[in-house]
């Protein structure tokens, strides 16, 4: 087994290009991984031969959108979890799975390191690390960006072009983005440039690969309909579909009208505070419409727990702790209270607003009997008064010994 191999999580863009012609200058035969996480590009098969044509020793293309969707966000819906209670994720829940399917090909092919192409300030240098060293706990982590000699030698983007042009390495030649961003099939997210500056709107600087904004949105009503089994949705508008085209169809039916776009100033994992701009159609429509199906099948008390832990959960996904005992607890939990949150929920779409039209569940704990106002013998309302005593125990004793003022 050679100690100078590596497989690369590998894009086909400057910075993954201009690593592959930088790692085989230091003596490494390079394993270039593109993971297919739904992300758009003009040709596979182009950036595939772009980098046996820079000198990898392979290249293969992985596609895990239904793995993605099925394994990694329908157990965080199911949780409900949002990072900081705005954002959804998107790009947290997919780094573990790219190490996963990185060291699969590490281990077919023979390579000890593995090299991705985050920045020593960002979140993603986090997840990448913490999920391979927990799948394996030999590997050896290769981030160029936080060597100071390869930062030295590329600057900026000039000095990556320059070297570019120097091997050989096909590249486009067009203008950056006043910002950068990174899409998958659940979400894109907007970060750096422009976006650092707070008082630029990110709705009027953005331009939004997913959604229209919600002013641009039609001026109708749109309904969907979707159905879920045990917390996971599994067929939308009475259709039954794959994880990954539920997510897909939702994406296309939210982000015409608007739906799923968030400007937020988060707190990363380093430490620092930055400004993102995140738009998820799909998953913000499931969340909604899996909140009103748990309304009917949760308990109080499971839903009121699960809801106190799902920062917790989000939190860990956000940092990068996929692979780790306690998400395994806890995705184990998740599944169990899960189990009757079947049913079926109609939502009306406006401009950017959800709003709930019909929901019903063969699981449901709704009793129109109990909760109506009108009069019946389902629940006795003079029994209020002994439970109010009993439960306000407590405080009148309280209230003798430590009078309050009022």
């Amino acid at each position: 087994m050679s100690k100078k191999s590596c497989v690369l999580a590998y894009s086909g863009g400057l910075d993954t290009s201009v690593l592959v012609g930088w790692l085989i200058d230091q003596g490494f035969d390079v394993h270039c991984v593109y993971v297919d996480l739904g992300q758009p590009c003009e040709d596979r098969r182009a950036i595939k031969e772009k980098a046996l044509k820079i000198g990898a020793k392979s290249c293969v293309l992985i596609d895990v959108r239904e793995e993605l969707c099925r394994d990694f966000a329908f157990p965080i819906l199911q949780w409900q979890a949002k990072y900081e209670g705005v954002y959804l994720l998107g790009t947290s829940i997919a780094r573990p799975l790219i190490s996963k399917v990185c060291l699969q090909v590490a281990r077919k092919v023979g390579a000890t390191c593995f090299v991705h192409g985050a920045t020593g300030k960002g979140n993603d240098q986090c997840r990448f690390q913490l999920a391979a060293e927990a799948l394996d706990p030999d590997v050896r982590i290769i981030a160029p960006w936080r060597d100071e000699t390869f930062r030295a030698l590329f600057p900026g983007r000039t000095e990556m072009i320059q070297f570019c042009e120097k091997k050989n390495i096909p590249i486009k030649a067009s203008l950056k983005k006043p910002y950068s961003s990174d899409e998958n099939c659940l979400h894109i997210s907007y970060e750096a440039g422009i976006l650092e500056k707070l008082d630029i709107a990110g709705s009027d600087n953005v331009e939004f690969g997913m959604c229209v904004t919600p002013t641009k949105a039609p001026d109708a009503v749109e309904r969907v309909v979707i159905d879920f089994v045990s917390g996971i949705p599994v067929k939308v508008n009475s259709k039954k579909l794959s994880p990954a085209k539920i997510v897909a169809t939702l994406n296309e039916i939210g982000g015409r009208n608007g739906i799923g776009i968030i400007d937020m100033v988060e707190n990363r994992f380093v430490g620092m505070k930055s400004r993102g701009v995140y738009e998820s159609p799909g998953m913000t429509i499931l969340y909604d419409a899996l909140r009103y199906v748990e309304q009917l099948t949760l308990d109080r008390d499971l839903m009121h727990l699960r809801d106190r832990l799902a920062p917790e959960v989000a939190e860990m996904v956000y940092y990068g702790y996929w692979y780790h005992a306690k998400m395994d607890a806890l995705l184990a939990f998740i599944r169990n209270a899960q189990e009757p949150v079947t049913g079926r929920v109609a939502l009306d779409l406006y401009k950017g607003n959800i709003s709930v039209a019909a929901r019903k569940s063969p699981n449901s704990l709704y009793d129109e009997g109990i909760a109506t106002m009108e009069a019946g013998d389902a629940y006795n309302q003079t029994d209020a008064t002994g439970f109010l005593r009993i439960q306000g125990l407590p405080s009148r004793v309280q209230g003798k010994v430590r009078p309050r003022e009022y």
